[in-house]
């Protein structure tokens, strides 16, 4: 990620700290917590080496405890990318991963139709970047990268045409925050993480809908190593939020999603 990743660390105004993944799971057995690693495959659009679905499937054998993963895809990719999401299930991994702004594609092109369907298939829940970026952000053309990708609305066709397949919109879609929890209310397959800011800051509507009518459909995110999951945890508890609505956010609704006893 060199050369995206120092445009995310101004925008966030955090260092990212390089851990080995053994220094990683001791870090998350600290704060009891439980993270989901996620591999990477933008190789079509960014020319980058891709971060492998086995690596991340043998961090999650490694330290059962502390990991669960989802794979990645590179949309770009066609029948290879439809493959692959059957690797992902071989290997135990719970979900794909997709970022529309950086892997360049657009998530409601039918095109991709059947990607989903075969997540739909294999009960793999699909992760998608929506909002904004850190990555770019600051720069010239914020380096390329297209924010209108990841637009929440580009996903509304995609729950509408696969009512089975578990969407998840991370970092809540902002600044079209709206146009999501409309979307959620109208398809209880949109799942929104909170990811991606400190929890502080979250606009007042999500915080709204998360408290109140759509509290079966938020899931914890820290946005590591971006964000550290020890902050959005302590200031969770100081927003105000009931100890059972937290207890679905925090714990329920990821086990439900993810399939994790």
């Amino acid at each position: 990620m060199r050369g995206y990743i120092e445009a995310a660390e101004g925008y966030f105004r955090s260092k990212v700290v390089r851990r080995s993944l053994e220094e990683l799971a001791r870090d998350y057995e600290a704060i009891d917590v439980v993270a989901v690693l996620l591999a990477w495959d933008a190789e079509t659009a960014t020319g980058r080496p891709r971060v492998p679905n086995e690596l991340v499937a043998d961090a999650c054998r490694d330290h059962p405890d502390r990991f669960v993963g989802f794979g990645s895809v590179d949309p770009h990719k066609g029948e290879r990318a439809v493959a692959e999401v059957d690797r992902i299930a071989e290997l135990g991994l719970k979900g794909v991963k997709l970022h529309p702004s950086l892997q360049a594609f657009a998530p409601d092109d039918e095109q991709h139709w059947p990607l989903f369907e075969r997540c739909e298939e294999l009960g793999l829940s699909v992760l998608f970047h929506t909002g904004t970026s850190g990555i770019g952000a600051g720069q010239p053309g914020g380096q390329g990268i297209r924010l209108d990708y990841a637009r929440p609305i580009r996903l509304d066709a995609v729950a509408a045409a696969f009512p089975n397949l578990n969407v998840i919109a991370a970092h809540f879609g902002y600044p079209w925050h709206l146009e999501l929890l409309a979307m959620a209310l109208h398809k209880t397959n949109i799942n929104i993480d909170i990811s991606g800011w400190a929890p502080r800051y979250i606009p007042v509507e999500v915080m709204r809908d998360m408290k109140g009518r759509l509290q079966d459909q938020f899931v914890f995110g820290s946005d590591y190593p971006f964000i550290q999951p020890q902050r959005c945890l302590d200031e969770l508890k100081g927003l105000d939020i009931s100890e059972p609505v937290l207890q679905k956010v925090l714990v329920d609704n990821g086990r439900r999603l993810l399939k994790i006893a």
